[in-house]
């Protein structure tokens, strides 16, 4: 899914190709899950004869500052993406439309022609993408919620030491955390974490000063590196298959048990709420958590067909539940387990009762349907001989008869 980089590479298109230039159409999707609060005519007529004056990007959203408000602002989702006609434009596998697709794309959700014809579109092929047209889009949610810049505003060593400090939730989940630093998605945190060495459910406030300053190193690194790598990307040729050979996104999206780097084997574990790769030999849980993991079996996340974690837009904040909470979860369960145990042993027995009155005759290869009905006549029989002599001699035949079966089964009831 987009992150940082790829937004980056698609506001870097706009600002190279798109200044400085007026609008002389506009089409947007008549689609009121992407495009929120506005109608589609309402968004158009807005756009009309307006120059785009420069694009903007905090995190993973982009936004174009035209010559009056309002503004277009676009939440990149899952599967959003940016494409210029004539431009080369990062794509990434999840969004990529064709060169020889129609145009614009049947996905497309905004769309404008320049007065020099050049066009531009957000696509969004899975509609979890946000389209909003806003007077000022840094003053209202999501933007204006957003922590610094991972790229445009890093922390100093300090002061990401002391935010650190004071977050007592596990590192994957803060680093997922758009209001405490934004840009960084699923595929960069697992990164930056590998690199550091840092395992994905440590309690960020446990992490010293050194692995502090590591960390932040490697953020800024992972990060300046992928948006270079993707911005050459159109120049080039290159893509990320160009990151560096020792990163573990070349492989984060094989199935367990054939994902590795550099020799390691890659595990994949549920943190901050998303499939997480991680190298246990290299990332280690420290102090009272190390502890604790040793009397733990490590659970495996699960992956999707074809090795793809489903990856949500939105950034949880999710952790690891504590061992209270673990044990409270565990004895409900069982206490379920229990419950439908007894519950599924009843139904069975009545159901061999009523069938034993309807049923005249038993299964060919002699099941133990028989024996079981034969064995509650045989109960039921004796107390119903009490009331009179002629009963009781008939049931006292039948109940030799039902013995004489029993005999004769009961060699077939070993073999089983």
């Amino acid at each position: 899914m987009p992150e940082l980089p790829e937004v980056e590479a698609a506001r870097r298109a706009i600002e190279e190709n798109c200044l400085g230039k007026k609008i002389k159409k506009a089409i947007i999707a008549n689609d009121s899950k992407v495009i929120e609060g506005v109608s589609a005519s309402d968004f158009e007529s807005s756009l009309l004869g307006k120059t785009i004056v420069s694009a903007h990007r905090k995190g993973k959203n982009l936004w174009l500052r035209l010559d009056s408000p309002p503004f277009p602002s676009f939440q990149f989702g899952m599967t959003g993406a940016i494409y210029i006609k004539g431009v080369a434009v990062t794509q990434y596998k999840r969004s990529a439309v064709k060169d020889n697709d129609e145009w614009p794309s049947k996905y497309s959700k905004f769309f404008v022609e320049l007065e020099d014809g050049l066009e531009l579109s957000f696509t969004d092929k899975r509609r979890f993408a946000r389209v909003r047209l806003l007077k000022d889009p840094t003053s209202v949610p999501p933007i204006s919620e957003l922590g610094p810049d991972a790229l445009f505003q890093p922390m100093t060593v300090d002061e990401f030491t002391e935010s650190l400090n004071k977050k007592k939730i596990a590192i994957k989940a803060l680093l997922l955390d758009q209001s405490f630093i934004s840009g960084i998605g699923n595929w960069i945190a697992d990164e930056v974490l590998y690199q550091a060495r840092i395992h994905p459910l440590q309690i960020s406030s446990s992490l010293s000063k050194e692995n502090c300053a590591t960390l932040l190193q490697c953020i800024n690194e992972v990060i300046r590196y992928a948006v270079e790598v993707i911005e050459k990307a159109v120049e080039v040729g290159a893509d990320s298959s160009q990151f560096p050979s020792n990163w573990i996104f070349h492989s984060r999206e094989k199935k367990p048990g054939k994902a590795f780097v550099d020799g390691k084997k890659i595990d994949f574990i549920n943190a901050g709420g998303r499939t997480s790769a991680y190298v246990p030999e290299l990332q280690k849980l420290s102090g009272k958590q190390a502890t604790k993991a040793a009397g733990k079996p490590r659970k495996q996340a699960s992956k999707r067909k074809g090795g793809e974690d489903e990856d949500n837009d939105e950034d949880d904040m999710g952790d690891e539940p504590t061992s209270e909470e673990e044990e409270t979860t565990k004895g409900a369960k069982s206490k379920k387990r229990g419950n439908r145990r007894g519950r599924g042993k009843k139904p069975p027995t009545k159901r061999k009762s009523e069938e034993s009155d309807d049923d005249s005759g038993g299964n060919e290869d002699g099941s133990s349907d028989d024996d079981d009905n034969d064995d509650e006549d045989a109960k039921k029989k004796p107390r119903k001989a009490k009331t009179n002599n002629y009963k009781q001699a008939k049931t006292l035949n039948a109940s030799n008869q039902v013995v004489s079966n029993q005999s004769g089964k009961k060699p077939k009831k070993k073999a089983k």
